[in-house]
């Protein structure tokens, strides 16, 4: 293993034990076994991090399935796509809400990560972007109602994915499943 791989175990471990708002880089170069000196020749910040944890490290692969996204437009079918899509992000956010969680309560620390993703042209808005962009597609090729707003239809698919898994935290069971979620969201898309 790498001693890139390594430090990204290490910070996955870390920030999901703490929470991202709470694992310094000093504390995750440590559970690495490495200096804080040798983490920054890898990654320049905590932020960097954590998006390497996001894309590396999490289930699903939500990243890649919504890279190719719009080459999937007028192939099998939107519901197939949709369904595969909210089960992903699903999965995906399960599994790392907690971590992000404490971001939110500390306002400092959420601007800087928030100016960080900014420069980097990365955050959580480009799933329902990348979503959209497929049901827009989908609709040039009329495969779902003119009428229709895809970004609006993203918004509500995947926000009912973050809904979902935060749920996920507290209750077991009675949530609709991913299939149930782009049922419904079609019915209005047709």
């Amino acid at each position: 293993m790498s001693t890139r791989d390594r430090m990204v175990d290490a910070a996955a471990q870390v920030m999901r034990e703490r929470g991202l708002a709470h694992a310094t880089t000093k504390e995750i170069a440590k559970a690495a076994g490495f200096s804080e000196a040798a983490l920054y020749k890898h990654f320049r910040d905590k932020t960097e991090l954590f998006m390497a944890v996001l894309a590396e490290r999490t289930p699903g692969e939500l990243g890649a399935l919504l890279a190719g996204l719009g080459e999937r437009a007028g192939h099998g079918t939107v519901a197939e796509t949709l369904t595969e899509v909210a089960h992903t992000a699903i999965r995906f956010y399960q599994h790392n809400f907690p971590m992000a969680a404490a971001l939110f309560a500390e306002p400092t620390l959420f601007a800087a990560h928030r100016k960080a993703l900014g420069e980097r042209q990365a955050g959580p808005h480009h799933v329902s972007r990348a979503v959209a962009d497929y049901l827009a597609a989908e609709q040039r090729l009329g495969r779902i109602g003119q009428a229709a707003d895809p970004a609006a239809a993203a918004a509500l698919l995947i926000g009912a994915c973050l809904q979902h898994a935060f749920l996920g935290h507290f209750v077991d069971r009675g949530q609709p499943t991913a299939s149930a979620l782009v049922h419904t969201l079609l019915a209005g898309l047709a």
